[in-house]
């Protein structure tokens, strides 16, 4: 696994991940739900769709759009194994320990305030 600050120093750079953000009826979604619900929901679809040693449909199990937290798995190149390989430094081919599991979903959060708080313009 990578140092989060070092990943998103790295994902900054990259056009594609740049280009994904919160709607409206997302953040809507996220203030409604809460932290703690969201957290719950991004532990439980990296552990249903990422955690297996080889997940099926690797590469397109992730939706690009119905949820914050597949929004942010885009974001954060936290949506598959081969993402996770490159970006995260999580290897493919092995199931996801518990750590790494808690490690993505540190990362969508972070993510996800970031996106919630976005600096004052001046």
């Amino acid at each position: 696994m990578q140092n989060i600050d070092a990943v998103f120093s790295r994902l900054q750079r990259s056009t594609f991940r740049q280009r994904f953000h919160l709607g409206a009826k997302e953040r809507q979604y996220c203030l409604d739900k809460g932290a703690e619900t969201i957290d719950r929901h991004a532990a439980d679809f990296v552990a249903q769709r990422l955690a297996a040693a080889l997940p099926g449909n690797d590469g397109k199990q992730t939706p690009m759009r119905g949820h914050p937290v597949f929004i942010a798995q885009h974001a954060t190149a936290t949506c598959c194994r081969g993402c996770l390989a490159k970006w995260h430094a999580i290897p493919a081919g092995q199931p996801l320990s518990e750590r790494q599991q808690a490690y993505i979903v540190s990362v969508i959060h972070r993510w996800l305030v970031m996106e919630m708080n976005p600096p004052a313009r001046p």
